[in-house]
């Protein structure tokens, strides 16, 4: 059973799943479509091609797939996608794609996303991700998973942003964050490994070890990154976390934090 306040505004054509609940003012677009048990607060605005999962809340003044900041959309069908059990909190701004990158923003499941958040169009974000207050991410950023990003942070376009990192407070973020590291400052520089982090996920101390060999080869030796990671590979080739680390800076195009 749907619960939709008299005073929201709801297309016809919208699709919404069951026990779909919509607030006091809220105005659900043509094109949106709403999974089973999510929770829409008072004054949201879902617009556009906008398909969100299951048991999400999103709470009041959130604006979600409305038209990229981008001055070269002109209308085009381009997307939003959310997945399931996100908390979505006041003011969030989520845009959708732009026809030039891909024409999706895409965020995963199970995230919390902070009040005044800004993800830009064509972003990936993943799943288990934290975003503090005010965030922003400006367009065509990923976010792998476990990502924890502090709160007045800007993230410059094309940065990605590596599984399980955390990026501190007031940081403004120009390049690559690998996986498994801390940065923090303007412009953002490593600080180490998310230590912390990498316990409450259940690392255990041999692969933590190896990501602290790893790091301090990449990037407290006097090694040149390339002969750093020939170096990496050679001693400590064997273990995932170390792999995932080189892959992510091998697929680097603006360049990594260091």
């Amino acid at each position: 059973m749907k619960n939709i306040h008299s005073t929201a505004v709801v297309d016809s054509k919208a699709e919404l799943g069951k026990g779909v609940s919509i607030g006091a003012y809220s105005v659900i677009g043509e094109h949106v479509k709403i999974g089973d048990e999510t929770i829409i607060e008072s004054h949201v605005v879902i617009d556009g091609w906008t398909a969100i999962g299951k048991g999400n809340r999103i709470f009041p003044f959130s604006s979600i797939g409305t038209p990229p900041q981008d001055i070269s959309y002109s209308g085009e069908e381009t997307r939003v996608t959310i997945g399931d059990k996100n908390i979505i909190r006041e003011y969030v701004t989520i845009h959708r794609g732009t026809k030039k990158g891909g024409g999706h923003t895409i965020v995963g499941s199970q995230n919390y996303i902070m009040a005044y958040v800004h993800i830009a169009h064509d972003c990936n974000i993943g799943s288990h991700i934290i975003m503090a207050n005010a965030a922003t991410l400006g367009g065509h950023i990923t976010v792998e998973d476990h990502a924890v990003i502090g709160g007045l942070t800007g993230i410059h376009q094309f940065v990605r942003i590596g599984k399980y990192a955390m990026v501190g407070a007031c940081s403004a973020v120009s390049l690559d964050v690998p996986p498994f590291v801390s940065a923090v400052g303007n412009r953002a520089t490593l600080y180490g490994l998310n230590i912390v982090g990498l316990r409450r996920h259940g690392f255990n101390k041999e692969q933590v070890l190896k990501i602290k060999n790893a790091y301090k080869i990449l990037f407290r030796s006097k090694l040149s990154l390339k002969d750093a990671i020939i170096k990496v590979e050679e001693e400590i080739g064997d273990s995932e976390e170390v792999k995932m680390m080189i892959d992510f800076i091998n697929g680097t195009k603006r360049g990594i934090c260091r």
